[in-house]
This record gives C-alpha cells, sequence and structure tokens, in this order.
C-alpha cells in the first residue's frame, strides 16, 4: 500500500474486497481518501459495516458506492439499488455515489440510471467513457462515448438543478 500511496490520489475497495476486513483496516490507516465500492451480495448494512472499519483506523475520508446488486434479474448485469442512496445519506455522514456502468452492463441504459441516480441525491456518478468501446480491453458494453457523455452532462445538470444541487 505504500507505494501506491506515493502515485494514487485515492484508494478504491472494489465490490469484491469489501468484505477484505484486514485490507479495509489497512486502508484505514492511509491519509489516502478511500472508495468503497458495495458488494454486489451486500446489504446496506454490510456497506455501513466495512466503511466502520475503515474510520475506526482513523481515516475519515471514506465514499460510499452504489454499483449495483445480485438479484434474479438477469436482463443487466446487477440490478442498480437506488434506495441505497437515501437511505445511506440518513444513516451516515459519509459521500455517496453511483457508478450506473458497472451495475447495468449495457450503454444504451446508462443515461437513464445516471439521471436517476442524480435525481436520488447521489453526490457524484462514476461514469466509464471510451473513445472506442467495441475496442476496450474490458468494460466496453458499459462504456459510454464521449459525445453521448457530453450529450449527458446538460441533462444531469438539469435534474441536479430541479432538485435544488449542482453538478
Amino acid at each position: 500500500l505504500s507505494v501506491i500511496e506515493k502515485y494514487a490520489d485515492c484508494l478504491q475497495v472494489g465490490t469484491r474486497n469489501m468484505h477484505n476486513f484486514s485490507l479495509l483496516k489497512e486502508v484505514g490507516r492511509s491519509r489516502l481518501p478511500v472508495l468503497l465500492k458495495r458488494g454486489f451480495s451486500a446489504t446496506i448494512n454490510d456497506l455501513i459495516m466495512s466503511a466502520e472499519y475503515i474510520l475506526s483506523e482513523g481515516n475519515m475520508n471514506v465514499v460510499l458506492c452504489e454499483r449495483g446488486i445480485r438479484t434474479f434479474e438477469t436482463a443487466t448485469r446487477y440490478t442498480l439499488d437506488l434506495s441505497a442512496v437515501p437511505l445511506l445519506k440518513s444513516k451516515t455522514h459519509l459521500p455517496v455515489i453511483v457508478d450506473p456502468t458497472h451495475a447495468i452492463g449495457l450503454r444504451e441504459f446508462v443515461p437513464q440510471m445516471s439521471l436517476a441516480a442524480v435525481a436520488a441525491g447521489s453526490d457524484a456518478l462514476m461514469i466509464e467513457v471510451h473513445d472506442s468501446p467495441e475496442l476496450a480491453k474490458s468494460d466496453g458494453d458499459q462504456a459510454l462515448t464521449p459525445e453521448v457523455f457530453a450529450d449527458l452532462v446538460p441533462r444531469l445538470r438539469a435534474v441536479a438543478a430541479a432538485i435544488g444541487r449542482k453538478l
């Protein structure tokens, strides 16, 4: 971790490591902000408890990320749980962001879910953008093109303004 800290601005704990308690304690001792992604089988309380591992080691710069959970639905990669946004914001003091690209897995639905995430109160979005998604080494099916992303931003700003927030 010490080598990464020399070059990184933020540490990300991915969905599959949300329950890696020794890692959570280690990043809790870091000076860098930590982006904690919700595990695809984790409850909201599980996510909060994982954040507590980080916070208990002294790192107060934790950002929670909703990125979809496993359900019975198979039409998309995961199911984006937008109810997590207001729930997490009511139960913690931590910022909550949404990663609609990993949740949906299909680029044609990312704009709508991004708009819904802003309406739900997300503090930020994590959206994959690639100039040639069809050539991407991974996650190409979910990545927006720069043009689609550029068209989406004003719409996101309009939704944010409608709920009294700025993008």
